[in-house]
C-alpha cells in the first residue's frame, strides 16, 4: 500500500464500528513498489507501529524493501513490533528476518507471525474495576493477602496473568462503578468507560452480557452464572386490634353487612314498618346466636327468622372456629414474594447503580416496565439509612456456589433450605437490618458474568479458554466458595439464607394479653358508645322534662 499510515487509521475505525470480532488477527502490510517504501527510511517502521491500532495487533508484519546494490534480485526485511515485553518496548519495530527474490528463501526461517499469546514476557495488563464483593475486593491488607487484592474475578485476571507471563495493573473506578457509554459511543465513565476508551485492557467486577455493551466490545465467555432478585421488608404480626377482622375477608365481611342490612329491612317489613320492635336490635342479636323474644309474631316474621337465625347459626360457628385459630397461631402480613408483589404495593428497590436494569430496560412487557420504573438510585449513606425504614427493597445477586443443600431440622422441626448459594449483597445492607428482610422467591432475571475487552482484543480468545478451563476444574465454585467464607460478612449471608425460615412457626403457643388486646378494644368502643348514648338519653330526658315544666307554668 502506498500509504499504510492512513490504513491503520481506517482500519482502527473499522474495528469500532464493524461487528466482525477476530481476536487472532495477522496483518501485513507490503511495499507499494519498488521505488516507495525504501528501507533508508527507518522512521516508516516505527511510526507505524506507534500507532494506536498497532498497539492491540499482536502479529502485524511489515515487507519493506531492502536496499542492495544488485538489480536484478530484490531482498525485502520483515518487520514486526515487540508487542511483548515492558510497556516502553511493545512498540519498538524488530527485525525478523529477509527474503531474497532470487533464492526465494528466507535468511532466518523466522516464524513470521511469533505472538501467539503463550508468553507476554511481563506486559503490562490494564484491569478496570471497583470493590464488590466477592467478584473484586481492593485495599486489602498485604498480611492477608500479599498482592492486597481478591475476589472471584480477581483470581481469574491473577490465574490468567499467571498463565501468560504479563503484570496486572488495576484501573480503579471506585466513583463511576460499571458506568455507562455515552450515547455517541465515543467513549463513557467507570469500568465500562475504561475499556471503550482503552484506558484498560479488561474490564471486570459483574459485567453482564449486556446488549448495548456488545455493540462495542468483545465478551469472553460466561464465567459466574448469577440471578438478580431483592431482599425486601419481612412480613411483621398482625396488630392484635385486627385480629378480630381476620376470620373473615373483606368480602366476607361485606357479605355480612348486607346480609345485616337486607334481613333488618326484610323483618321491618314483615312488622308493618313499625320499627317500636326495634328490628335491627333483633337482627344483631339473631346473628350472634342470641335468642328472641317470643310473642305472636306472623308467619312472615317466622319464615325470616327462622333463615335468619340458621344465618346466624353458620356464621357463629365459622367465625368463632377462625377466632380460635388465629388466637392460637401467628399471623403475619402479607409476604413479597414475586415481582408481581413488589409491582402491586408500588415498593422502591435499588443500588447505587442503575446497572442493575441494563438487562431489563429493552424488555416490552408491562410488568418489567413497571418494575424498572420503580428503581431508585441512592448513595451508600441513603441506602443504608432506608435499609432501616422498611421503605424498599434491595436488588442483591445469588450466586451458584453451593454453601448448604437438603433439610435441616430445629428443635423438631423441619426446616427446608431455599437458599443454597452465595450472595452478593451490597454493603449498605448491615447485619442489624438485614434482621428484618426477607429474600424474595422469584428471581427477576438471571445473567451472566463476562470479562469485557475492546472490540477484536488479542486477549479474547485466550481469557475465554482460561474460563473454560477454569469451569471444567471447578475451580470457579471453590474460589466463590473460598472468598466467601474469607472476606464475606458470614451473619449477613447467613441471615439471608435463613430468612424465609426464621419466622416460620408451625407450633401453638399459649395466648397472651397481646392475643386478645383487640377483643378488649372492640369492648371499650362498644363501652364508650353504650356510655356516651346513655349520657345522651339522660340528657334528652333531662331536657324534655324541663321543656314540660315550663309549659305548665
Amino acid at each position: 500500500m502506498r500509504e499504510p499510515q492512513n490504513f491503520m487509521t481506517a482500519f482502527e475505525r473499522v474495528v469500532h464500528i464493524g461487528n466482525v470480532r477476530r481476536s487472532d488477527r495477522k496483518v501485513i502490510i507490503l511495499p507499494f513498489n519498488e521505488e516507495y517504501n525504501e528501507y533508508s527510511d527507518e522512521n516508516l517502521p516505527s511510526l507505524i507501529f506507534s500507532m494506536k491500532g498497532s498497539e492491540y495487533l499482536a502479529n502485524m508484519l511489515m515487507v519493506v524493501n531492502h536496499k542492495s546494490n544488485s538489480s536484478d534480485c530484490k531482498e525485502f526485511d520483515l518487520i514486526i513490533h515487540q508487542f511483548v515485553g515492558p510497556d516502553v518496548e511493545s512498540n519498538l519495530p524488530k527485525y525478523l528476518d529477509r527474503w531474497n527474490s532470487c533464492s526465494q528463501q528466507f535468511e532466518n526461517d523466522a516464524n513470521l507471525f511469533p505472538h501467539d499469546m503463550t508468553n507476554l514476557f511481563g506486559k503490562t495488563l490494564r484491569v478496570a474495576c471497583f470493590t464488590y464483593k466477592p467478584y473484586a475486593l481492593l485495599d486489602i491488607d498485604t498480611a492477608i493477602e500479599p498482592l492486597g487484592r481478591d475476589g472471584v474475578e480477581i483470581r481469574i485476571v491473577d490465574e490468567f496473568c499467571r498463565w501468560v507471563n504479563c503484570t496486572v495493573e488495576v484501573v480503579r473506578e471506585d466513583v463511576d462503578q460499571w458506568g455507562e457509554i455515552y450515547k455517541n459511543e465515543s467513549g463513557g465513565i467507570g469500568v465500562i468507560g475504561s475499556v471503550v476508551e482503552d484506558r484498560a485492557d479488561l474490564g471486570i467486577t459483574a459485567l453482564y452480557s449486556w446488549y448495548e455493551e456488545y455493540r462495542v466490545m468483545d465478551f469472553s465467555v460466561a464465567g459466574v452464572r448469577t440471578a438478580i432478585t431483592c431482599i425486601a421488608p419481612a412480613p411483621r404480626l398482625l396488630s392484635s386490634w385486627e385480629m378480630p377482622l381476620m376470620p373473615f375477608t373483606w368480602y366476607m365481611w361485606l357479605a355480612v353487612v348486607f346480609t345485616y342490612f337486607y334481613a333488618s329491612t326484610g323483618i321491618l317489613t314483615a312488622q308493618g314498618c313499625n320499627s317500636s320492635s326495634y328490628p335491627f336490635l333483633n337482627t344483631f342479636g339473631m346473628m350472634i346466636g342470641q335468642s328472641q323474644y317470643e310473642g305472636k309474631p306472623s308467619w312472615k316474621i317466622r319464615s325470616v327468622t327462622g333463615w335468619l337465625l340458621i344465618a346466624g347459626l353458620i356464621l357463629s360457628s365459622a367465625y368463632g372456629a377462625g377466632l380460635a385459630s388465629t388466637f392460637t397461631v401467628p399471623r403475619y402480613e402479607p409476604s413479597i414474594d414475586t415481582v408481581q408483589d413488589i409491582v402491586d404495593r408500588k415498593m422502591e428497590w435499588g443500588a447505587t447503580h442503575d446497572a442493575w436494569i441494563f438487562s431489563l430496560t429493552l424488555s416490552t412487557e408491562p410488568l418489567v416496565k413497571e418494575l424498572v420504573s420503580q428503581f431508585r438510585i441512592y448513595s451508600f449513606d441513603e441506602l443504608k439509612q432506608k435499609s432501616f425504614t422498611r421503605s424498599m427493597a434491595y436488588s442483591i445477586e445469588k450466586l451458584p456456589a453451593v454453601w448448604e443443600h437438603g433439610r435441616t431440622y430445629e428443635e423438631g422441626r423441619r426446616v427446608d433450605q431455599l437458599e443454597v448459594g452465595n450472595f452478593a449483597i451490597g454493603e449498605y445492607v448491615t447485619q442489624e437490618a438485614i434482621l428484618d428482610m426477607m429474600v424474595m422467591l422469584e428471581d427477576f432475571y438471571y445473567e451472566q458474568c463476562v470479562v469485557m475487552m475492546r472490540k477484536s482484543s488479542p486477549y479474547t480468545e485466550k481469557v475465554s479458554q482460561l474460563i473454560g478451563r477454569l469451569h471444567q476444574s471447578g475451580l470457579l465454585l471453590a474460589w466463590e466458595t473460598q472468598v466467601a467464607l474469607k472476606h464475606l460478612n458470614y451473619k449477613v449471608q447467613v441471615e439471608v439464607r435463613l430468612s424465609r425460615s426464621k419466622n416460620d412457626v408451625g407450633t401453638t403457643k399459649a395466648l397472651n394479653l397481646g392475643n386478645v388486646m383487640g377483643i378488649f378494644i372492640v369492648y371499650a368502643i362498644g363501652l364508650m358508645v353504650s356510655i356516651a348514648t346513655f349520657l345522651g338519653e339522660l340528657y334528652a330526658y333531662h331536657r324534655k322534662q324541663k321543656q314540660e315544666r315550663i309549659h305548665v307554668d
